[in-house]
């Protein structure tokens, strides 16, 4: 068995700390979404710089120190594409060499038209657009015919808005369901609003429905390993559910640390898998700056209710899935390097350097958990 009883991994949803060597292949070239915030506004995050996070990349508000509490580097992508899936599938070990399949031209008609067969329906939009945007464009429209809205970004999905008075829940899930039978995209996303025109609103209801990871995961290791996972946030959803013992849907940063800090209360043995979502969903996308910096020092201060739970043979590791810089142009992921700190009582501070791929996570929670060592795996450095 391994030296630890539980791991934490928080990911951060699109903290990126700066552009990947390959960036420009994305478009992405200048892109730093920590840096950029920080930059723009400063930061204030006591409980991260603490543990290195002024180490990791310049960070106005944040400066380097010399004495840390716990172990930081960064680490390169080696899959292809910058999103939520590949980017958590690649934190639990699994590289894609291909990117998944994208519409950058909007949806295709020849998919429209399959999947308003299916559903028995039009649909509206089936283009490239922001989610806020996109429900200013044709809310209205929407509500009066019932007809969804349909829309991609650049990444790899299929979303599916409805307002929650015009289409129940569980008619957007079995649409999204059906989609999902039908296309080779990363997410099939439900997308609920409620309002009225001029003030649409997004509702917690969001559902992902993703591919199923294309290969084993650390969570199918621990899991056949008998290590219970814990998915707190979407996490269940990215991977399709394999591997998750136990989910805990939140509706907010907020809630999803109020979870995570209930957790390392009471929970056992096992990996607790946690995404905040807001980062990138609320702030990324909607080029928020002060908004995304005032997330970032909120979960600092759940961060500071957290760190003292954790117990003698704890790990707490956060980390991101890619960038989505707000002060770049655009409101997509960016290609970046994502920052890792490491801590708990036994962690002993220490520069990780730049990791060649997010999976040394993987591989370093693997031989913490059950004792599997793997290349790419700091464990031995920093317990």
């Amino acid at each position: 068995m391994g030296t630890v009883n539980r791991v934490f991994a928080i990911v951060l949803d699109s903290a990126g700390a700066g552009f990947l060597p390959d960036a420009e292949e994305y478009g992405d070239l200048g892109a730093n979404t920590l840096g950029h915030i920080g930059e723009a506004l400063g930061l204030s995050v006591p409980n991260m710089e603490a543990l290195g996070l002024g180490n990791v990349l310049p960070l106005r508000g944040c400066p380097p120190v010399k004495e840390s509490r716990g172990a930081w580097g960064k680490a390169a992508s080696r899959s292809k594409g910058k999103d939520t899936t590949v980017g958590h599938w690649e934190i639990a070990g699994l590289v894609t060499g291909e990117s998944l399949p994208t519409y950058p031209g909007g949806i295709p008609e020849e998919v429209t038209r399959a999947f308003e067969a299916r559903i028995g329906r039009k649909t509206l939009a089936n283009s490239v657009a922001s989610g806020t945007e996109i429900l200013k464009q044709y809310g209205d429209e929407h509500v009066r015919t019932g007809f969804p809205i349909v829309y991609t970004s650049a990444d790899s999905v299929f979303q599916i808005a409805a307002h929650e008075s015009v289409v129940p829940l569980e008619t957007l899930y079995d649409w999204c369901k059906t989609a999902r039978q039908m296309l080779g995209v990363g997410r099939i996303i439900a997308r609920p609003f409620t309002g009225s025109d001029g003030d649409w609103k997004r509702t917690p209801n969001r559902h992902d429905y993703s591919l199923p990871p294309p290969g084993v995961t650390l969570l199918d290791r621990l899991s056949a390993a008998g290590v219970p996972v814990t998915g707190v946030g979407k996490i269940s959803d990215i991977f399709a559910g394999r591997g998750i013992s136990e989910s805990h849907p939140i509706t907010s940063n907020s809630d999803g640390m109020d979870k995570t800090v209930e957790l390392a209360r009471t929970g056992g043995r096992g990996f607790y898998f946690v995404n905040l979502v807001d980062f990138d969903m609320k702030f990324g996308h909607r080029r928020d700056v002060r908004g995304y910096r005032d997330a970032l020092e909120a979960f600092d201060g759940s961060l500071g209710t957290l760190l003292p739970l954790l117990r003698e043979d704890d790990l707490l590791i956060i980390t991101a899935d890619h960038g989505c810089d707000p002060v770049f142009r655009g409101t997509d992921h960016t290609r970046e390097y994502i920052p890792i700190l490491a801590a708990g009582p036994r962690v002993q501070p220490r520069p990780l350097g730049v990791r060649e791929s997010f999976a040394d996570i993987a591989a370093t929670v693997a031989e913490l958990l059950i004792g599997e060592s793997g290349p790419g795996s700091f464990a031995r450095d920093i317990i």
